[in-house]
């Protein structure tokens, strides 16, 4: 039976680091809100959000459903998938370090979205422009250095080799740290153009991640939808400068 990935359809996300996990296992699923038909579509998603019959809703996408049981959280999911897609650390107690090291990307994504949105996300963009500049001003100059940094640091200390961030083999967290790298070039082009030699390691791991077969397919493949001002990595050159 094939796994059911539940996101907001026309952006990557959160739900892309779920998504890169299943490519790049080649795993049978279905990206359900952007399907049509019976049991489809974003109605599907949020009738299923909504239901009074469900005993374990989740809260927010995305979402997994493997046959009855229903996964959230990012981190969550991919600490549910990564062994079944041969994606995590064979060492059980390294499997609690990788799903420690997703929990931080989480952290990250959670301030690369109080960039634009650092008021509420009630609301639009236009009406915190403000607030937002102050805001990636700090993540830029602080908060950039200390994520990357601190990943940088754990890839180069990794006792099996810095070609992976956990173990000797790839992991979700590799994948992760891939799509990552893609969207803070993707939202602030200037400042990661500076930091670029900061940190080669994890230069390293996403350009060693985009070459994988199944990844490099996936990227070229209509599958993957371009970043977009919808999503968490947003692009706004007035939001974006040089350290």
């Amino acid at each position: 039976m094939a796994y059911e990935l539940y996101y907001w359809d026309g952006i990557q996300g959160r739900g892309e680091f779920v998504r890169l996990a299943l490519e790049d296992a080649q795993a049978d699923y279905v990206d359900v809100s952007r399907q049509s038909g019976r049991g489809m579509g974003t109605g599907a998603m949020l009738e299923l959000m909504k239901s009074k019959n469900e005993p374990h809703i989740p809260f927010a996408p995305p979402f997994l459903k493997d046959g009855e049981l229903i996964v959230s959280h990012v981190a969550n999911i991919l600490f549910y998938l990564g062994p079944k897609l041969g994606l995590a650390p064979d060492d059980e107690k390294l499997r609690y370090v990788a799903n420690g090291l997703q929990l931080t990307i989480t952290d990250l994504v959670a301030e690369v979205h109080d960039t634009h949105h650092p008021i509420a996300t009630s609301l639009y963009y236009e009406d915190q422009k403000e607030a937002a500049k102050a805001r990636s001003q700090a993540f830029i100059v602080e908060r950039i250095p200390k994520f990357l940094g601190y990943f940088e640091q754990v890839l180069q200390q990794n006792q099996k080799g810095s070609s992976h961030i956990v173990g000797d083999t790839t992991s979700y967290v590799d994948l992760s740290l891939f799509q990552v790298i893609e969207g803070l070039r993707y939202a602030f082009p200037k400042a990661m153009n500076a930091y670029a030699a900061n940190y080669p390691g994890l230069t390293g791991l996403h350009d060693a991640v985009a070459k994988r077969p199944n990844i490099a397919a996936y990227l070229r493949s209509q599958r993957r939808l371009a970043f977009n001002e919808e999503g968490i990595f947003r692009y706004y050159p007035e939001l974006d400068l040089a350290p």
